[in-house]
C-alpha cells in the first residue's frame, strides 16, 4: 500500500486530482495505523495480551507475547535477558509482551525471582502447579509496589514488591515515574495495569478450587497444564494422556470459571485452537499445528 500515492501521482499527475488522491490515501493509511493508539500516538495498552483481551481477541506466543519458560529449561538470567533484548524496542513498548514461567511451584518461595523477572522488563509471571487462592496471592503480592500515599497501589492485595525497578522502565519505552503510573497489574474489576499475575492449574485439587483462585484479587487468570493434570488424574498411558475425556472434562470446568469471572484462560492444548476459543480460552503459548510436552 505503500506504492499507492506514487501511482496515483504518476497517474494523474502532479494537478489537483492527483493531489486529492495522494492526500486521500496517506490519510487512510495513518487513521488505520493509529485506529488502536490513544491520542498522541500512544497505544491503547503497552501489553499486548491485555490489549487483545480487552478487544474480545486470542494472543497467541510469537505473535501477541512470548512465552518464556523456566519450568522445564535449565535458563538463568542472562538467558532470559537475551531473550528479552530481542523484543526490545527503544524508546516504544516491546515487540510482543514477555511472559516468564519460573521454575518454582506455587507453594515455593518466589518473592526474589518475581522482582528479578520485573526489574529486566517482563510483563507477566506465571507461576506453575498453584492449587490454592493463599498460594495465588502469594504471586500478586510479589508483582505489586506497597500502597502509597498519593493513592498508588490501595486495593487490595498489599503489595511487597521492592524499590527499584531496574531497566524495566526503559524497556517499556517509559521514564521512571510513568513506568510506576503503568506497572500495577492488570485483573477482571481493576483494569488500571499492564502486570499480568497468572498461574497454572494442573491438579484435581486446583481445578476444585479454580473459582477461588480466579476471585483473588490481582490474579488476571490461570492456563490449563493438560500433560501434568492427566497424569494428576491418572489417566495417563502411563505418558501424559492430555486428550483423554477426564482431562477434556476438566477443561470444560475451568473454561466456564474464567467466563464466569472474565478472566483471561489459557490451554497449553492445541489441537482445536478454534474449538478452545469458542469455550472461551484467549491465551495460547503453543500456536496450533505443533507438538509439545512442556506441560
Amino acid at each position: 500500500m505503500r506504492n499507492k500515492p506514487g501511482v496515483a501521482a504518476k497517474r494523474f499527475g502532479p494537478g489537483l486530482i492527483g493531489m486529492l488522491l495522494v492526500v486521500m490515501a496517506a490519510s487512510g493509511a495513518l487513521v488505520s495505523n493509529l485506529a488502536a493508539q490513544k491520542p498522541g500516538g500512544k497505544p491503547a495498552r503497552l501489553n499486548h495480551i491485555i490489549e487483545q483481551f480487552e478487544q474480545g481477541r486470542p494472543s497467541f506466543n510469537n505473535e501477541h507475547w512470548v512465552f518464556i519458560t523456566l519450568t522445564n529449561n535449565p535458563f538463568i538470567l542472562p538467558d532470559v535477558q537475551k531473550q528479552l533484548a530481542d523484543l526490545r524496542v527503544e524508546g516504544a513498548r516491546p515487540k510482543a509482551a514477555p511472559i516468564i514461567r519460573l521454575g518454582q511451584w506455587g507453594g515455593g518461595e518466589i518473592e526474589h525471582v518475581v522482582k528479578q523477572f520485573l526489574s529486566v522488563g517482563a510483563m507477566g509471571i506465571i507461576v506453575p502447579e498453584v492449587s490454592t487462592k493463599e498460594q495465588a496471592r502469594r504471586l500478586t503480592k510479589a508483582m505489586r509496589y506497597p500502597p502509597q500515599r498519593a493513592g498508588y497501589f490501595t486495593a487490595p492485595p498489599v503489595g511487597v514488591r521492592g524499590c527499584c525497578p531496574g531497566d524495566a522502565p526503559r524497556y517499556w519505552g517509559l521514564s521512571l515515574h510513568d513506568y510506576f503510573l503503568q506497572s500495577d497489574l492488570w485483573w477482571p474489576g481493576h483494569p488500571n495495569g499492564n502486570l499480568l499475575a497468572l498461574v497454572m492449574v494442573e491438579s484435581r485439587e486446583a481445578i476444585k478450587n479454580v473459582n477461588e483462585i480466579l476471585s483473588e484479587p490481582g490474579i488476571a487468570g490461570v492456563l490449563i497444564g493438560p500433560h501434568d493434570l492427566s497424569m494428576d488424574l491418572g489417566v495417563g498411558k502411563p505418558e501424559s494422556n492430555p486428550g483423554a475425556p477426564e482431562v477434556e472434562e476438566q477443561t470444560g470446568i475451568v473454561a466456564r470459571a474464567c467466563v464466569a469471572h472474565k478472566s483471561i484462560c489459557g490451554t497449553f492444548e492445541n489441537t482445536d485452537i478454534k474449538g478452545r476459543i469458542a469455550q472461551g480460552f484467549k491465551l495460547f503459548p503453543v500456536s496450533s499445528g505443533t507438538k509439545t510436552t512442556t506441560r
